[in-house]
């Protein structure tokens, strides 16, 4: 069932039923319904105005959502997304220059973004900037989109620093929706605490799922453990949707105080360990820890539950209605133990991306799809992951290629070369680290404000060398085995600096 109209069937209902919370504001369906009929209202007076179309052909209007986690979100996110609309999800924590380029790519006709406890909606190509407030007169329905329809753009890293643009139709959402709602359980009763970012695809799926069950959906602004857990505890959460590096956070804090309530904790972004989920039974005893591997391009790929295998590689078997093959370079599919190119077939899968790709990544071949990730399959169809594509390294639930780093540090001016790469770390699954080579004019000061600048936190390296004369290889590239084995037996050849 769409989202728009699974809320409007809740509305009815159940119309007092608590939707959505967050940090002392509750919306209930009524009122989350009312909310969307009103912005949608607002939506499609603002899109009559705008003078130029965004990169979208057809008739689908364009809308961007830069509000980050804000009590209003969802009933901005469903009027975005309804009456054939398309919304374009914009984290307000990125460097401001960053959502800049992501703009004027896009050309959205609309951007919704927050101010205060309201949003403001912009229509640049007109002029136009209104502050949304008060009801609209007998706010129109919320009708629901075609299945083909482009709904929903999201953003992923790009290979070459600028971050990539995937779009979907509402036919894959609503296929998965249908799917993971049997799978996991979810009914109305399903409280769902997930106080990750809403304008990234974990959180936000969350949300969608939690609301077309009929659900309560609790978030945050931002998270801090001793908070979450007194939430979790007040609102009586059953479930909840985290990256690694919150649940090991709960775990810590919670220690000697169990929370009994949680009956099950979905988990994305990288593994758990072993130890993870030892603390993960101490800290919620009565919840069953699922882990599942996915790519925004992709959707859902594979789910590992309590009974699976958790060897350091495994990532589980194949998540329902999802085909896995493993293919080589020349395209040949391989048998069972043997390591090549993870591809998909669903009808999970993205339509890929838009406003100029980089070339890398998501790719097809008939039907089946790839990121490019490498793996391989058991022979009971257990899949094992062995290496992120490009490189790419997750710290803390955060995808993260490291050439995007060393474009930055490079740009900083006084840097002759710079390696970035991931170190394992017991907290963030991997650390970002870097190695500079400095030139003239190295300052490190200097460096950290242009970091600052141009990369959100999670992207800047946590520890950082310098080293005087990079090992080269022949073909004229940072020898990275060697740069690795002088960090692990601390050659006087680095400086460390962080």
């Amino acid at each position: 069932m769409p989202l728009a109209e699974a809320v409007a069937l809740h509305a009815s209902e159940r119309p007092h039923s608590p939707a959505f919370r967050m940090e002392g504001r509750v919306f209930t369906y009524g009122e989350l319904a009312v909310g969307a009929k009103r912005i949608l209202s607002a939506v499609q007076r603002s899109a009559a105005e705008a003078t130029e179309r965004s990169i979208l052909s057809g008739p689908v209007r364009l809308v961007a959502l830069e509000t980050g986690n804000h009590p209003l979100f969802p009933a901005a996110f469903i009027a975005a997304t309804a009456a054939g609309h398309c919304a374009a999800l914009i984290d307000p924590h990125l460097p401001e220059i960053v959502r800049r380029r992501m703009k004027e790519r896009l050309r959205p006709e609309i951007v919704i973004r927050a101010e205060g406890d309201l949003l403001r909606i912009d229509v640049s190509s007109a002029g136009q900037s209104r502050l949304l407030q008060g009801a609209s007169d007998a706010p129109p329905p919320i009708p629901a989109g075609d299945g083909g329809e482009p709904f929903l753009v999201v953003f992923t890293s790009g290979t070459t620093g600028e971050p990539k643009a995937i779009i979907r139709n509402r036919r894959s959402w609503r296929v998965s929706l249908k799917t993971g709602q049997g799978f996991f359980g979810l009914g109305p009763e399903t409280t769902t605490y997930a106080p990750g970012p809403l304008a990234h695809g974990l959180t936000l799926y969350a949300l969608a799922e939690t609301l077309t069950a009929g659900a309560e959906f609790v978030g945050a602004r931002h998270f801090e453990a001793d908070q979450a857990l007194a939430t979790i505890a007040a609102t009586g959460a059953k479930r909840l949707v985290l990256v690694p590096t919150m649940l090991r956070r709960l775990c810590e804090r919670a220690a000697g105080s169990p929370l009994t309530s949680v009956g099950q904790i979905t988990v994305a972004g990288a593994k758990l360990t072993p130890a993870d989920r030892e603390a993960a039974r101490r800290a919620f005893p009565e919840a069953q820890v699922t882990e599942y591997y996915g790519a925004s391009e992709l959707g859902f790929i594979s789910v590992s539950q309590a009974t699976d295998r958790h060897t350091p590689t495994a990532v589980g078997k194949a998540f329902p209605g999802v085909r896995l093959e493993i293919r080589d370079e020349r395209g040949e599919r391989l048998p069972a133990g043997e390591t090549g190119t993870i591809f998909v077939e669903s009808e999970l899968i993205s339509d890929g991306y838009i406003a100029g790709g980089d070339g890398a990544g998501f790719r097809r071949e008939g039907k089946l799809a790839t990121v490019g990730d490498l793996g391989f399959l058991d022979e009971d169809g257990t899949l094992h992951l062995i290496g992120r594509a490009g490189g790419m390294v997750v710290s803390g639930g955060n995808n993260i290629f490291p050439s995007e780093v060393e474009t930055a540090i490079q740009g900083a001016g006084g840097v002759n070369a710079a390696f970035v790469f991931g170190l394992d770390h017991p907290d963030l699954g991997s650390e970002l680290a870097a190695v500079i080579e400095p030139g003239d004019g190295f300052d490190h000061a200097a460096l950290e404000r242009h970091l600052a600048a141009d990369l959100p936190r999670y992207k800047r390296p946590r520890r950082i060398w310098l080293c005087r004369k990079m090992p080269m290889t022949a073909s004229g590239k940072v020898a990275a085995g060697e740069l690795r084995q002088w960090i692990a037996t601390e050659n006087s050849a680095l400086e460390r600096l962080v």
